[in-house]
C-alpha cells in the first residue's frame, strides 16, 4: 500500500499538511481517508447531509443517506481523525433538486450529479475547506489527476469502468488546483483491498447505484412531489406530424426511450424529440435518433482554445464511449461535429471534451447540450 512521496503534489511534509477528505460513507472516500492518515497527513473528514430521508429512500442503494453518515462516523473513529457533518439540505434543494425538476419540465434529461459536484461539493465544500486552512480537498472520485507546479490537470481514470471525469467537467480551474483524487490510478479491486487492510467497516459495502434523492430510480415521483401540476396529457406524434397516441406528461419520457411509449406499431418506436411548449412527444425508428451535430451552452474550459486545434474526443453520457469530434468554440457556446454516428443525444446532458497524450485522456472541459 506504499505510495510515492508527495503523491498529492504538495511540496510540504505530510505531518505539516492539513487535508479535508469528503467522506460520503462509502468504501472509496473512506479508503482515501485511511490512505491519507497512513501517509501522515493531518486529516479532517467532512460528511454532507444533503436531503431528509424517508423510509422509501433509506431502503434504496443511494449515496449520502443517513446510514452513510453513520458509516462515515465509524470510519473516522476507526482512523482517529476529526469528523464534521455539514447540513446542506437547503443548498442541495436549491442547487440540485430544483434544477433537476425544471430540466425535466423542459423536456431535457438532467444530470444532477454534475450539478451536485459543481455546487455543494466543489463550491460550498471548497469554501469550508479553505476556512479550515486545509492545503487540499481530497475526494474518492475515480479521476486521475496530475499536479505540477501547483497546477492540476484532470484525466480519465485508469479504471475505465469507474471513471467519473464526465461528472467533474464543470469544476473550475481554481477548484481543480485545490482538489486531489488519489484513486484515479487504481482499480476498484485495489481500493477494496486497501480498505480491508485498514480494517474499515465499509470494505465490502455495495456501491451506490441510484441518484441520492430519487428513490429506486423513480425520478417521476420526485417531480410529482415538487410539481404535481406538471403531469398533463398531450399528443404523441410520428415524424410526419400524425397523432399516434396520448401521453400522461412529458416528464415520463426521455430522448431514446423505447419502453413505456404505449403506441402500437409494426416496428420498434423510440422517443426522438420532446416539445415542452406544445406538450408533445415525437416518436420514430432507431435510425431517426442518429445525430452528428450538437450545440452547446454554458461552457467550462480547463484548457486553452488552441488545445482544440488537435484531435478531440467527446463523451455524451456518463457510460458512453469516447467519440472523435471537431469542436468550434464561440465565447460561452460551442458547435460540435461528431465524426461518428451517435444515438439518443438529449438536451440537458453534458458533452465533455478530451484530448489524448502520453498520460492518457485529458479533460479539456465541456458544456451543456442545448440542441
Amino acid at each position: 500500500m506504499a505510495l510515492k512521496n508527495n503523491f498529492i503534489g504538495i511540496d510540504k511534509d505530510p505531518k505539516d499538511t492539513t487535508v479535508v477528505v469528503a467522506m460520503s460513507g462509502g468504501v472509496d472516500s473512506s479508503t482515501v481517508a485511511g490512505m491519507m492518515k497512513k501517509e501522515g497527513y493531518k486529516v479532517i473528514g467532512i460528511t454532507l447531509k444533503l436531503y431528509d430521508n424517508n423510509k422509501e429512500v433509506a431502503q434504496s442503494k443511494q449515496c449520502c443517506s443517513g446510514q452513510d453518515i453513520m458509516d462515515a462516523k465509524r470510519v473516522a473513529n476507526k482512523l482517529d481523525i476529526d469528523h464534521k457533518v455539514f447540513y446542506y439540505q437547503n443548498k442541495f434543494k436549491e442547487g440540485v433538486i430544483d434544477n433537476f425538476v425544471e430540466s425535466y419540465l423542459k423536456g431535457e434529461t438532467p444530470i444532477p450529479c454534475v450539478q451536485c459536484n459543481k455546487t455543494v461539493k466543489f463550491n460550498d465544500l471548497f469554501e469550508e475547506s479553505k476556512s479550515l486552512k486545509a492545503d487540499a480537498l481530497i475526494t474518492g472520485h475515480y479521476v486521475k489527476s496530475i499536479t505540477k507546479k501547483n497546477v492540476t490537470e484532470m484525466y480519465r481514470a485508469i479504471d475505465e469502468n469507474r471513471d467519473q471525469s464526465y461528472f467533474l467537467f464543470d469544476t473550475s480551474r481554481e477548484q481543480l488546483n485545490y482538489l486531489r483524487f488519489p484513486l484515479g490510478s487504481m482499480l476498484k479491486t485495489e481500493t477494496r483491498e486497501i480498505a480491508k487492510k485498514l480494517e474499515l467497516n465499509v470494505a465490502n459495502k455495495p456501491d451506490s447505484q441510484d441518484i441520492c434523492f430519487v428513490p429506486n430510480g423513480n425520478y417521476a415521483s420526485v417531480i410529482k412531489k415538487f410539481r404535481p401540476d406538471s403531469f398533463k396529457k398531450g399528443n404523441i406524434k410520428n415524424l410526419d406530424g400524425k397523432v399516434v397516441g396520448v401521453h400522461d406528461g412529458i416528464v415520463n419520457f426521455t430522448i431514446g426511450q423505447r419502453k413505456g411509449i404505449k403506441v402500437s406499431a409494426s416496428v420498434p418506436l423510440y422517443v426522438v424529440d420532446i416539445n415542452s411548449e406544445k406538450n408533445e412527444i415525437y416518436v420514430g425508428q432507431k435510425q431517426d435518433l442518429i445525430k452528428r451535430k450538437i450545440s452547446l451552452k454554458n461552457l467550462n474550459l480547463l484548457a486553452e482554445s488552441n488545445a482544440f486545434n488537435n484531435e478531440v474526443f467527446v463523451k455524451l453520457r456518463s457510460t458512453g464511449r469516447l467519440i472523435r469530434a471537431k469542436v468550434e468554440l464561440n465565447n460561452n457556446f460551442a458547435n460540435v461535429s461528431l465524426l461518428e454516428d451517435e444515438y439518443g443525444i438529449s438536451p440537458g446532458q453534458a458533452c465533455v471534451f478530451y484530448s489524448k497524450n502520453d498520460e492518457g485522456f485529458k479533460v479539456l472541459g465541456g458544456g451543456w447540450i442545448k440542441k
